[in-house]
């Protein structure tokens, strides 16, 4: 019981740990005159991956490759299904033509990325596949090239987010309980994942595509509702698709680079669903209104998810 309750409680400290230590090391860089659009593309875009980054590594030093992946796939079907589902039907979203025409397409280049890398077995006739550290450095070579792009857009749309000061002792502290948040968080979530497979029989890839992703993507949810409640979604699509692409090619890349991952070929529907689910969502935007995620398409989309993980579920 007391590590069903971690499990749990695991989630709380791991997003507010994230959130104490993007707002500790913001406050700093800010007062070295560090700008808000640096700060934001760099403290803040990280700092907000931490959560499934951590969970990640912790699955990895535990041999849990397959919650590791999962984690992270199914983060990113439930960022399109689930959050930009629930976003849309509060309120539609409208979309920038460069989300549009290049970010969706970056996010399906990065989700063929991940399927050639991790299919070793089924491409070279392998005795195993797995993401090594030399698919990890490939990995991070790409997201290089999307934080230049990324830098490179953002400088020339001049999207950044205002950064709050606060006193030194203030923002040593955040950083400090953002860190011991972050590693108690991720390592109560992991230790809890691996009890209730072994409990109740279920797969580490079904915890990580649903409970464990949907824990970590709890960050965006609740950002991308407020933003559409208050009708400020204009660039809530863009936030999740860099949040996808971010999570291969940063965390997935790191996490091999750190710690080779195995990768089971079971998980590759996954990878296949993903990549349906993104091309979905691109084909939306050409669909009734141009560059808009209309209430309609939201309810299609949140209803593909809970299909999606009903059969999760079946499969066990």
């Amino acid at each position: 019981m007391l590590t069903y309750t971690l499990f749990v409680v695991g989630f709380y400290f791991l997003i507010k740990g994230a959130s104490w230590l993007v707002t500790g090391a913001s406050s700093i860089a800010k007062k070295r005159n560090v700008s808000d659009l640096v700060i934001g593309l760099t403290i803040v875009a990280f700092g907000t991956s931490a959560p499934e980054l951590i969970v990640n590594l912790f699955a990895s030093f535990n041999g849990s490759s397959d919650l590791a992946i999962g984690n992270i796939i199914g983060s990113n079907i439930s960022n399109i299904l689930l959050i930009l589902g629930i976003a849309a039907i509060i309120y539609p979203l409208s979309v920038k033509e460069g989300t549009v025409l290049k970010e969706i397409p970056l996010n399906l280049l990065s989700v063929m990325v991940l399927w050639l890398l991790v299919n070793d077995k089924l491409i070279d006739n392998s005795s195993f596949s797995s993401l090594t550290r030399i698919d990890g450095g490939i990995m991070l070579l790409f997201f290089v090239i999307f934080l230049y792009y990324t830098f490179g857009i953002s400088k020339v749309e001049g999207e950044s987010d205002r950064v709050q000061k606060h006193s030194g002792w203030v923002s040593a502290a955040m950083i400090v309980g953002g860190m011991i948040g972050l590693a108690l968080g991720g390592q109560w979530i992991v230790d809890g994942a691996i009890v209730i497979v072994q409990k109740f029989g279920m797969s580490e890839s079904l915890i990580g595509l649903t409970v464990v992703a949907v824990g970590t993507s709890l960050p965006e949810l609740a950002t991308s509702a407020v933003a559409a409640w208050k009708h400020k979604a204009d660039i809530a699509i863009g936030n999740i698709i860099g949040s996808n692409i971010f999570n291969i090619f940063w965390i997935l890349g790191l996490s091999a680079v750190i710690k080779p991952l195995v990768f089971s070929p079971m998980l590759n529907f996954d990878i296949y669903f993903m990549a349906i689910v993104t091309v979905l969502l691109f084909i939306f935007m050409f669909v009734g209104r141009k560059n808009v995620l209309q209430r309609w398409q939201g309810i299609i989309l949140l209803g593909i998810y809970v299909v999606y993980v009903g059969y999760l579920i079946y499969r066990g």
